[in-house]
């Protein structure tokens, strides 16, 4: 302003352009307009920038500390196989299958008739041994009845000898007369005991005879094909025409006794002292979403070398033995308590410090906690944190003690129909 104000109170003369004086007009002028912003002040350079905007916090999805019902639980998986598998063999060789009266999935009876093998064959031996048990049986009649005569002869000749004798010393009967009665007498007792071993031939035929009609009686009971113990057949071999045979490498028929079948499952070693025998477990077969109930029956005392896994049998109902074979997968309690829970998610993992990141007006604390029971997505707290405590659902290192945080609750999952009912009774 001084400058232009001096300007102006010259001669006219004075501001005739010369070259030299051109160029130093021209320079006041552009550092005139240059210092002129400078001149206005702070307050003009403020109005002509834009506004500072402060940047926002992240946003962070947190999750409220709830006071739960939780349960630990070991998730297993498996076949479905039968307790006791019956194997219905036939007891008889060479005889082939005539007649079958039970099929796949039908429930027996033990001693129901199963199938029937050809027996026209030990019907013929049977007549036979009929036969020759009739023609011993004569044979041994005919025996008794010649011991009965030879010992009427032994008898007779004995007496006649006895005479003889005393004929002999008195010197009255001759000694031809006496040898032919002592002769007499002898082969009376020859006679009698040659038919006396021919009754004992035809008593040990006799024997041999009955017992070849067990034999055949029993074989031919065999021919009816049985089931031994009662159950659900689960395989058939059997074929009409084929030829049954007691060394065939298939049965002809699998029985399930009683149809009890189990759920045979491999369990990490680490999770096999925490089972016990009845333990209730839910099992779920491969293509159905209705779980049923099983009960632990055994637990295997050996563990894998290979893959350090154990076998459980868990004991599934009746119902479930038309799925022998199947897949199934089992949830095995182990524990159930109410306590503080929070997500899985929110507790952070250090060497052996569990951690939870813990949100007060919106700055992170994070708090060493000692952890419990786990399952359902959540996690239970012994301590370290409070019920209502706020915390960040998904811990991880790129929050630091101290940080701000924008937080976000955590979207609660629509309740089922049946967790609605159950609310709405309550």
């Amino acid at each position: 302003m001084i400058v232009q104000r001096a300007i102006v109170n010259r001669p006219f003369h004075t501001l005739v352009p010369t070259a030299s004086r051109v160029a130093v007009s021209l320079s006041l002028v552009i550092s005139l307009a240059l210092l002129a912003p400078l001149a206005a002040g702070p307050a003009a350079a403020q109005g002509a920038n834009p506004a500072v905007i402060q940047p926002r916090p992240p946003s962070i999805t947190v999750a409220k500390v709830e006071r739960r019902d939780i349960t630990a639980s070991v998730l297993v998986s498996g076949n479905v196989i039968a307790r006791d598998e019956v194997l219905v063999v036939p007891e008889v060789d060479g005889l082939a299958v005539q007649e079958i009266l039970a099929e796949e999935g039908d429930m027996v009876k033990a001693g129901q008739v199963l199938a029937r093998l050809n027996r026209a064959a030990l019907d013929v031996a049977l007549a036979q041994n009929s036969a020759a048990l009739q023609r011993v049986t004569a044979t041994i009649a005919q025996a008794r009845a010649q011991i009965t005569e030879a010992e009427a002869v032994k008898v007779q000749a004995n007496n006649a000898l006895s005479r003889a004798q005393a004929l002999r010393s008195d010197g009255i009967t001759s000694a031809d007369a006496f040898d032919l009665r002592l002769a007499a007498s002898r082969s009376a007792d020859a006679r009698l005991i040659s038919v006396r071993q021919s009754l004992a031939i035809a008593e040990a035929e006799q024997a041999s005879s009955e017992a070849q009609r067990r034999e055949i009686e029993l074989r031919i009971a065999r021919s009816e094909i049985k089931a031994p113990r009662a159950g659900l057949i689960s395989r058939r071999n059997a074929k009409q025409g084929a030829i049954a045979a007691m060394a065939a490498p298939e049965p002809l028929f699998r029985i399930i006794a009683d149809a009890a079948v189990e759920l045979e499952a491999e369990v990490p070693e680490a999770d096999i002292p925490r089972l016990a025998i009845g333990r209730p477990v839910d099992v779920t077969l491969a293509g159905s979403t209705q779980p049923v109930a099983g009960t632990i029956r055994l637990i295997s005392p050996e563990v894998d070398r290979m893959t350090r896994l154990g076998k459980v049998r868990i004991a599934l109902p009746a119902a479930s033995a038309r799925s022998v074979g199947a897949f199934a997968r089992g949830l095995i309690e182990i524990d159930r308590r109410t306590g503080l829970t929070v997500p899985v998610s929110a507790v952070n993992y250090r060497r052996d410090l569990a951690t939870v990141q813990v949100v007060e007006a919106n700055t992170v604390h994070i708090r060493p906690v000692r952890i419990g029971l786990a399952g359902q997505g959540r996690i239970e707290l012994l301590d370290g944190v409070k019920e209502g405590d706020i915390v960040v659902a998904r811990a991880g290192t790129f929050l630091r003690e101290g940080d701000i945080i924008t937080p976000v609750p955590q979207a609660v999952p629509a309740a089922s129909p049946a967790q609605a009912r159950a609310s709405s009774v309550n």
